[in-house]
């Protein structure tokens, strides 16, 4: 491996990690916001571990678009872009990735448009 980058690999693993403990904390955050604005639309998820990413199953209601046709409603419909499990392989299908990259305002806004497009479909229990 070529000699600077490992010199600045060994820097930045020895170096100060607050950068690093402030990454985390952001993108926890963003996921306590995404998590309670999605359950408040009529999406619940889970909380994952450790990602920048939620991987949500999609809602029982609209299970049988599956993840491609899912995703594709949800960004012409609803704005809102995901991406579909099954580009992850076929234990993807099922799901959809959602990336932690927005702000709380953004978030919380995704969630008032997947919540109403949800309302189309018979099945789907959104809370008032």
């Amino acid at each position: 491996m070529f000699t600077p980058i490992q010199v600045a690999a060994t820097v930045a693993l020895n170096g100060d990690q607050q950068c690093v403990k402030d990454i985390v904390d952001k993108y926890d955050h963003r996921q306590d916001v995404l998590i309670e604005a999605f359950n408040n639309a009529g999406w619940p998820l889970r909380r994952n571990k450790a990602s920048m990413f939620v991987w949500a199953p999609i809602p029982k209601c609209v299970e049988h678009l599956g993840s491609l046709e899912f995703a594709k409603k949800l960004l012409v419909e609803a704005d809102v872009a995901v991406a579909p499990g099954i580009g992850f392989g076929d234990y993807g299908e099922g799901y959809v990735r959602i990336a932690l990259i927005e702000n709380d305002k953004r978030i919380r806004q995704a969630a008032k448009n997947i919540k109403k497009f949800l309302k189309q479909y018979d099945g789907c229990e959104i809370p008032e």
